[in-house]
């Protein structure tokens, strides 16, 4: 083997790995250096250890965001998942109109998360919104601390089905329509033939959706800001609402950078125990 391959290969990905060093890699290490300091952004820094994640761990603040985001979690991702799996059965039937379909239903996805939460704010306004407006009564759906965090995660299901469906519609494509032949003359039906084939030939894709989907539920923000901005209550503040009221509003940048540790942490545990669990129930042969 050629010297100058190792080096070739090296200055092909050097524009990756200067980004990934830049932009991951040395702001997780300096959230964990700033998280060890007292620090207002504004005045001088006080090394106090292990000190901000001991006050985290005692006030109860992270384990409400830590709460809030797991039921959102809990809400916006499975249903988001079946939804989308059942929209990308019907648009993958190339019916008359299904390609402006497509289009229309993964606009949600590629809006501004915060222009559309300032939308849906207002659709949920009690006295002049939309939706109130149809009902026919008044509802206080960001106010109210039980529908709050319902509202907040029907509004995050609306704007990522039409994504998920795309790449269910991917995963759909790529399966042989002689399994299904074969599967209709052994008499299996409709049901069987999606709980038996089409759900398990689908799990590399639903892997993939479950990993980013989770990550992208525990890092939520733009949205939640526009709609409740973490409130009512503390209802709806999820992680990084958190990390950005200790930043920005509590002047804490230690016990932000603390938060954020425990968020990288977190994100890191999930994905890992996600693909254990995807790991010996994937199969990649459509054969």
């Amino acid at each position: 083997m050629s010297p100058r391959r190792p080096l070739a290969g090296w200055l092909l990905i050097a524009p990756s790995l200067i980004g990934v060093t830049a932009f991951l890699i040395l702001p997780v290490a300096l959230a964990f250096v700033v998280s060890l300091f007292r620090w207002s952004l504004l005045g001088e820094q006080q090394f106090v250890g292990l000190e901000n994640y001991r006050s985290l761990l005692a006030d109860g603040v992270l384990a409400n965001s830590l709460l809030v985001t797991a039921i959102f979690t809990l809400i916006s991702v499975p249903v988001s998942l079946v939804l989308g799996l059942i929209l990308a059965t019907q648009l993958v039937r190339a019916l008359p109109g299904s390609a402006v379909a497509r289009v229309v239903v993964v606009i949600p996805w590629v809006c501004a998360p915060l222009a559309l939460g300032v939308v849906w704010k207002w659709i949920f306004q009690p006295s002049v919104g939309a939706l109130n407006q149809i009902l026919g009564v008044r509802i206080e759906w960001l106010t109210d601390p039980s529908l709050a965090l319902p509202a907040v995660a029907f509004v995050a299901i609306w704007q990522n089905v039409g994504y998920i469906s795309l790449f269910f519609q991917a995963g759909l494509g790529r399966i042989p329509v002689s399994i299904y032949e074969a599967a209709t003359l052994d008499g299996a039906g409709p049901l069987r033939r999606l709980t038996a084939m089409t759900i398990p030939l689908l799990r590399p894709t639903t892997f993939f959706l479950a990993v980013t989907q989770v990550v992208a539920s525990f890092q939520v923000f733009d949205m939640v800001f526009a709609l409740t901005g973490g409130g009512p209550q503390r209802r709806t503040e999820v992680i990084a609402s958190l990390i950005y009221n200790e930043a920005f509003v509590s002047g804490r940048l230690g016990r932000a950078s603390a938060v954020a540790v425990i968020l990288f942490v977190l994100l890191v545990v999930i994905t890992l125990i996600q693909q254990r669990w995807f790991s010996s129930r994937i199969t990649y042969d459509m054969s």
